[in-house]
């Protein structure tokens, strides 16, 4: 086992002092931690002979995520189930199935019930963050770098330790293990993890096998939820940015192509407000020209040149969006800057799907230009990707991972091409096993993107699946919108708490409940529970009506109208004040706008 790869499967035994956790390949060098102080050991486990501990529990885990203080003291979090994903480079890579949340103290005693309460919801909301699909890991292989970075540094990096030598943004427990750190001796024990996609397929073509393998990485800066996370902030971080990297490896060689998305670069928000689409607005006294330019000296700095896919309408409260984004690359003058604007909905409206065409058409020469990154057999980069896609539309989710799979399948027949895998004018597209594996690749790919910020599956992906769009699919993707409506109204508030949560973003004071007052303790107004049961009673009068008369009299009639301007008047109330019934987030407030 390499000096730098974290131990694997190891015994956790809980004891009324301490954790005891030993590494099976290395029991010689345990980590002991202490459940009063915290402080962290390395040494061996006491024996049976002599002052053998009295274990409580004693289970198998898989890696240690790290330490987060709560009220009642600090958690352990801990994987305790594993999944082999495959192999990248011969290493293994695992998804994380389970985790467990294991308090230093053994009991709340020095609780009151109210933060009892408040202690209970801090723990929910970290195993909901844990349970959204999915999170991975490997032991051995650095998943947090492309390999062109990985093959682009100094032999003395690659001896540092993963979790140091990790690309930070995209190790989403980096916070939890702050705590271990501090002391370089535990380094084994710190297992990064990403949060995205990864799936690794063996193939074969024309009697040849490689491994077709897709990580995307989300970022952990301005991660957060749908509605409430959108365009950028000061630092130049901007939402639901995703790095996703497409890797072809042979037994001897490897390729990778890389794509970004990422919100539109400058200040603006689309709040919920039970509106099925509410409206998207420019935050008008924010400085977006100095915001945009530090995003773009990042991406220039780790991708190089910048070909800007925006694939948002040209008209309405979108339109005014794509005018500011051309406006700012226009004004920053970067020859590294290329626009492509495609209004998709327009293009492509009616089902015409094919005239996606168009576009790859004419990303066609930079996608040459920019070439892959390759490494033949003796571990020489033969060539390397200069530049990057950024397509984005305004979730980046649906309509961007359409045109992002269309650019991998036309780098994946290039790769393959220069593998002698495909022969002298073969396609992807004319393998019928390969082109089936790539679309259910590329679609598996898209909804869990799409859950892991909208709450639901992605909207289009029978076009991604089957080549086509189709009337069913249509009719899929407006079950997901309802469903995305309901779950960023109603329970958008609670997830974005729950990663500020687990990202450091917010820290637990241990006043809370006693001194201080808890974010969490929030008191509605009566109307938030009045209105909507008024609602439903003046709904539930009005089909009453409507079914219970044998014949409909002038006094039914009248009763029906009365009913239905209840409701109506009932809704209108409720909508005028819709930020009361918006779920929204507690422990980093947002600014909410005016209601109606």
């Amino acid at each position: 086992m390499s000096e730098n790869n974290i131990y694997g499967e190891m015994l956790f035994s809980i004891t009324p002092e301490k954790f005891y956790i030993e590494p099976i390949e290395d029991p010689d060098n345990s980590l002991i931690i202490d459940r009063f102080t915290g402080n962290l050991i390395i040494s061996n486990v006491p024996g049976s002979s002599g002052d053998a501990p009295i274990i409580e529990e004693k289970k198998t885990i898989y890696g240690i995520l790290g330490i987060i203080k709560l009220l009642a003291g600090r958690y352990l979090v801990v994987v305790t189930a594993r999944t082999k994903v495959g192999q990248i480079g011969r290493r293994e890579v695992f998804r994380i199935e389970s985790t467990e949340v294991i308090c230093f103290s053994r009991s709340t005693n020095h609780l009151n019930d109210e933060q009892i309460r408040i202690e209970k919801e801090y723990v929910s909301m970290l195993e909901s963050v844990l349970a959204t699909p999915h999170f991975y890991f490997s032991y051995s292989y650095d998943l947090s770098h492309t390999v062109q970075r990985l093959n682009n540094t100094s032999p003395d990096f690659l001896k540092v330790p993963i979790y140091q030598r990790a690309e930070q943004k995209f190790v989403w427990n980096e916070y939890l293990l702050s705590e271990f750190a501090k002391d370089t001796g535990v380094s084994r024990f710190c297992l990064p993890i990403i949060h995205g996609f990864i799936s690794i397929t063996s193939c074969m073509l024309n009697g040849k096998s490689f491994s077709l393998v897709l990580i995307s990485r989300r970022s952990k800066e301005r991660a957060g939820t749908r509605l409430f996370t959108r365009g950028i902030d000061s630092n130049g971080n901007v939402a639901n940015f995703v790095e996703t990297e497409q890797i072809v490896e042979t037994e001897s060689e490897r390729a990778s192509f890389v794509q970004i998305r990422g919100s539109i670069p400058f200040f603006w928000h689309q709040y919920p407000n039970l509106k099925l689409k509410p409206r998207h607005n420019i935050i008008e006294d924010e400085n977006h020209t100095a915001a945009f330019s530090k995003h773009f000296e990042k991406q220039l700095m780790n991708y190089g040149r910048q070909v800007i896919v925006n694939l948002i309408d040209h008209s309405r409260s979108e339109g005014k969006l794509e005018e500011l984004f051309k406006r700012l690359v226009n004004e920053a003058n970067n020859p590294d800057l290329k626009y492509e604007a495609f209004d998709f909905h327009k293009e492509c409206s009616k089902l015409r799907y094919d005239r996606l065409k168009i576009l790859i058409d004419r990303l066609a020469d930079d996608l040459e230009q920019m070439s892959v990154t390759m490494i033949n057999a003796n571990g020489t980069v033969v060539s390397r990707q200069d530049g990057v896609f950024r397509t984005n539309c305004v979730d980046c989710l649906d309509r961007t991972n359409v045109v992002q799979s269309l650019l991998a399948r036309a780098s994946l027949t290039y790769i393959l091409q220069r593998l002698g895998v495909l022969k002298e004018g073969q396609t992807v597209e004319d393998q019928a096993g390969l082109e089936s594996t790539f679309k259910t690749l590329w679609s598996d790919h898209a909804d869990l993107i799409s859950i892991q910020y909208s709450g639901t599956g992605a909207l289009k992906t029978d076009f991604t699946r089957t080549g086509k769009r189709t009337k069913a699919g249509v009719f899929q993707d407006g079950i997901n919108s309802l469903v995305r409506y309901y779950k960023n109204n109603f329970q958008d508030g609670f997830r974005m708490d729950a990663l500020d949560l687990w990202l450091g973003n917010y820290r637990v004071s241990p006043k809370e409940g006693v001194v201080i007052k808890s974010p969490l303790d929030i008191k509605r107004d009566f109307k938030y529970s009045a209105f909507p049961l008024i609602f439903l009673i003046t709904v539930a009068m009005f089909f009453a009506n409507v079914i219970t008369p044998n014949e409909y009299s002038t006094g039914t009639l009248l009763s029906l109208l009365f009913w239905c301007s209840m409701a109506s008047t009932t809704l209108m109330v409720i909508f005028y004040n819709a930020s009361e019934y918006v779920n929204w987030p507690k422990l980093c407030p947002l600014l909410r706008p005016p209601s109606n």
